[in-house]
């Protein structure tokens, strides 16, 4: 597609410096622009690429903006980097949505497709399954028996949604995730471990986005729980009868254990570990590689393994640094004091 600066401005409310006419083919970051390309400056430190870029139109933050004339041509905003995300969503959309069945994909005869559903080559669709109204599912996804999918939802390739969970509205599920396999449950015995069926479900509530290779697992009995907005990165272990709430961002390689409830509006970097039966409350921070084996209070941010509030992390951390030097000044009073016992 083809597109004027003038154009583009009119999408986000953006006043141009330099050619109207200015075309665009493409976007670029603004490290690498080239002739032809769209790319957007929203930050001080990337303000010297307004001068140099090769890129022909830059959207930029107006409080950036301290001349005339540029270079390129300048779309300014408010928000560069809100309206670059503007753009990006108004382009996905010009896209267009895939509709229909294809050939070899396999639809049980009591399953309920909703309008304007597509479902891709070598999908399966198990018995009473409900797919809601525009709804992509891309080829090679399993949907189990009485899964409820809801409008407008995305589940890329090679996705599997098992017997009986439940997706909300305007979903994405990435590639090869897993929803509503088995919850890790098992009675230790004489003879073994005995595995306790995991009857339970997954619910999904609406605007989730699940990343790559996750596994959301079913619950025991009742529901693991992933609340409204919340955004999941790759990589996420979710245990059973877990319940997260509003809005939360979890990020790749964590691993949550069984039956924790999180409260809204968290953020969870990478490579965190929670354990079971715990609460997390609202508005918390945990920072990356923390091992969190109590429950934290609202607004809390914890750092370290175990964690603990992320200030006394720091402070620690300094004196941990030192502690060959702390322990040799530990060992030369001791011995002084000896000298000075024995005098």
């Amino acid at each position: 597609m083809e597109f004027t600066a003038s154009q583009i401005a009119s999408f986000i409310n953006g006043k141009i410096i330099g050619d109207e006419n200015a075309l665009i083919t493409g976007v670029s970051p603004i490290e690498s622009g080239e002739a032809g390309h769209l790319s957007f400056v929203a930050q001080e430190r990337f303000a010297h690429h307004l001068d140099n870029s090769k890129c022909s139109v830059l959207i930029v933050t107006e409080t950036l903006i301290n001349k005339d004339q540029y270079g390129p041509t300048i779309i300014a905003v408010e928000d560069a980097y809100l309206s670059f995300q503007i753009l990006m969503n108004l382009y996905q959309e010009m896209q267009g949505r895939k509709e229909g069945i294809e050939d070899g994909s396999s639809i049980h005869e009591t399953a309920v497709l909703g309008d304007r559903v597509y479902v891709g080559a070598f999908t399966y669709v198990s018995e009473k399954a409900k797919i809601g109204e525009g709804t992509q599912i891309y080829p090679q996804v399993y949907i189990g028996k009485g899964v409820k999918i809801g409008k407008n939802c995305k589940i890329d390739s090679g996705a599997r949604i098992y017997d009986y969970c439940i997706v909300g509205d305007n979903c994405i599920i990435h590639s090869n995730t897993v929803i509503g396999g088995d919850g890790f449950g098992f009675q230790p015995t004489p003879e073994g471990f005995q595995k306790i069926p995991q009857l339970g479900n997954v619910i999904i509530e609406d605007n989730v986005e699940i990343g790559s290779n996750c596994s959301i697992d079913r619950a025991t009995i009742g529901s693991t729980t992933i609340g409204k907005g919340t955004k999941i990165d790759n990589l996420i272990q979710i245990a059973h009868n877990v319940k997260i709430g509003q809005n939360n961002v979890i990020a790749s390689q964590t691993g949550i254990a069984g039956s924790t409830t999180i409260g809204d509006w968290n953020q969870i970097g990478g490579q965190v570990g929670i354990v079971g039966h715990i609460k997390i409350g609202s508005q918390v921070k945990i920072q990356a590689q923390s091992g969190v084996n109590s429950s934290v209070n609202d607004k809390e941010t914890v750092y370290g393994s175990p964690a603990i509030a992320y200030n006394d992390y720091l402070r620690s951390y300094v004196h941990f640094r030192k502690l060959p030097e702390l322990a040799k000044r530990i060992n030369n009073l001791e011995n002084s004091s000896k000298d000075h016992t024995n005098e």
